[in-house]
């Protein structure tokens, strides 16, 4: 039976996460299995790069499932968004033999949003986290570059699979842009792979810097001793968004 590879992009506000769950709980991996099984009349189950937590977007999931269809890709990639809701869309797809989402991966990028903003953003409720701030850049870009490399990110997240901890961060950087409500903050991050609430932990101890809470001495301190519990403030899941995930044979 062929393998096809696809990429995803989901607006995870209305759903309980990627990952399909027990019942009709709402999920990204469930609503995109109906609406295979519903064009090509098979049921499938559908791998993914990695698993989102509830309510946090993507723009850059890769998923593979496994169906016989006797049209082109072009055909199945229309029948398929016809039947997704709006907030669900295959971007593209292709047959990939023996292709595995999350193994054949070399790395996988997030950017979180911050909006600071004295006045509450209802447009940017579902997508940034909103902070009064002020927020300084400087420290917050200190705090991002002492994560790249490899490290053991057990302070920042638990490992979904096996006991490893040890990650390797090639990018983590903070841009802001002036916009009328404030200063839309975005942090950008590549790993060869991430733990659960990774991203976010390691946003919500850098946004403590941002904010002159704690130092970027004390910041490194916490990450080094590598204990989960130093770690109190986890970003909110709104302002995630699991931009691209990486494979050899990219052509960038």
């Amino acid at each position: 039976m062929p393998r096809y590879r696809a990429t995803l992009a989901y607006d995870g506000t209305a759903y309980q996460g990627f990952q399909r769950q027990v019942g009709a709980t709402p999920t990204v991996q469930l609503a995109v299995e109906q609406a295979i099984e519903k064009v090509t009349h098979q049921s499938v189950t559908i791998k993914g790069a990695g698993r989102t937590d509830t309510g946090v977007h993507a723009n850059g999931q890769v998923i593979a499932f496994d169906v016989t269809w006797r049209h082109d890709d072009a055909v199945l990639l229309r029948a398929i968004n016809a039947n997704l809701p709006n907030d669900v869309a295959l971007l593209d797809i292709r047959q990939h033999e023996g292709f595995h989402p999350r193994f054949d991966a070399i790395s996988r990028r997030y950017r979180y949003h911050v909006a600071q903003t004295p006045v509450r953003q209802p447009l940017l409720w579902n997508y940034s986290w909103q902070l009064p701030g002020p927020l300084d850049l400087t420290l917050l870009q200190q705090a991002a570059t002492l994560l790249i490399g490899e490290h053991n990110f057990a302070g920042f997240g638990t490992p979904p699979f096996g006991e490893n901890t040890v990650r390797a961060v090639m990018v983590s950087q903070w841009t802001a842009t002036p916009e009328p409500y404030g200063v839309l903050f975005v942090y950008e991050v590549e790993a060869t792979a991430f733990l659960y609430r990774m991203v976010r932990r390691m946003v919500g101890l850098m946004v403590e810097v941002g904010l002159r809470k704690i130092t970027v001495t004390e910041f490194e301190v916490i990450f080094r001793r590598a204990d989960l519990s130093l770690v109190q403030t986890i970003a909110p899941p709104q302002g995630l968004v699991l931009e691209k995930v990486r494979y050899s044979d990219d052509d960038s």
